[in-house]
């Protein structure tokens, strides 16, 4: 897609600059972990057993790890190393602790790592149709992120979205690796949080999960293990649909919400799933869009 800057009234057209090494592009997202994708950096050039990790990293909400693979060239499965990579780190996880203890000086324990919401995430400048046709599995950790470098020092970042597919990756791929993984991860759905929920608890959830999505093109859905985020920049709000109502958490400091009517319930001292202090429960009879004045923002300050 053609990018332009404006000059008065003429649009002149940003050319696209190559990325020459695989080194310059580790480099640029290394450093940028908490930016791009929210992850806490560990270490570089991680070898373990023959295999080499361009990065290792760090999720602190889902407390799993992430393994990083910056590709050039575009001759490779993601399916086959993405499984060989998340094998790798089951059967080694005393080694990846270790890794992250000792550059980042913490104190993990295997019981503190939430192994189910482990990923790899490939970064390339380009994917082939294939490559992105092989994600399109329902229960498939593994990420896309396109990388486009232009002339004028911008540098874009796009998630490649997988379709809506319920289909399994273990119906047509078999391999003992992929059934190692397959039983260890779980990549969750919006599904598995509404799958207990009653009929009008869901059609709720779909009121409100336009109403986010119309805040912002940029706005993405990403279900977690405890809840399902909806992400600008960051979370904004997390949802929890259960039997009779919706747990929502506002991603807002305490007294950085300015609520008249009473709806959020202050978390900040107490133990909770979501991001932020806020806490509201919806159900049938709430004010949506009184809420909505609520969920803006916090998406203002996160977008």
């Amino acid at each position: 897609m053609p990018i332009f800057k404006k000059d008065k009234n003429k649009l002149i057209p940003i050319k696209e600059e190559s990325i020459k090494l695989e080194k310059d592009l580790q480099k640029l997202a290394g450093k940028n972990l908490d930016t791009i994708l929210g992850l806490k950096f560990i270490s570089s050039e991680f070898y373990l057993h023959g295999f080499r990790i361009d990065t290792l990293a760090f999720d602190e909400e889902s407390k799993a790890f992430a393994i990083i693979e910056y590709k050039k060239d575009k001759n490779f499965s993601v399916v086959d190393q993405g499984f060989a990579y998340l094998s790798l780190m089951l059967e080694n996880k005393a080694d990846f602790i270790l890794e992250c203890n000792e550059k980042n000086n913490k104190n993990l324990r295997k019981e503190d790592i939430d192994w189910s919401q482990s990923r790899v995430i490939f970064v390339a400048p380009f994917f082939t149709n294939y490559q992105r046709g092989a994600i399109n599995f329902k229960d498939l950790p593994i990420e896309l992120w396109e990388v486009n470098k232009y002339e004028n020092n911008t540098i874009s970042f796009q998630r490649i979205n997988s379709s809506e597919r319920s289909e399994s990756i273990n119906k047509i791929y078999k391999d003992k690796r992929a059934e190692r993984v397959s039983r260890e991860i779980k990549v969750y759905t919006e599904g598995d949080h509404l799958q207990k929920s009653k009929e009008e608890i869901r059609e709720l959830y779909e009121n409100l999960k336009e109403r986010f999505l119309n805040l912002g093109k940029e706005v993405e859905i990403k279900p977690k293990k405890k809840y399902i985020g909806f992400i600008s920049r960051s979370n904004f709000v997390d949802v929890l649909p259960q039997q009779n109502q919706i747990k929502l958490w506002l991603n807002l400091r305490k007294r950085e919400l300015e609520d008249l009517k009473g709806y959020a319930r202050d978390v900040s001292e107490i133990g909770h799933w979501g991001n932020g202090d806020y806490e509201i429960i919806v159900d049938t009879r709430t004010d949506l869009d009184y809420l909505m004045t609520l969920i803006k923002q916090a998406y203002n300050k996160k977008k």
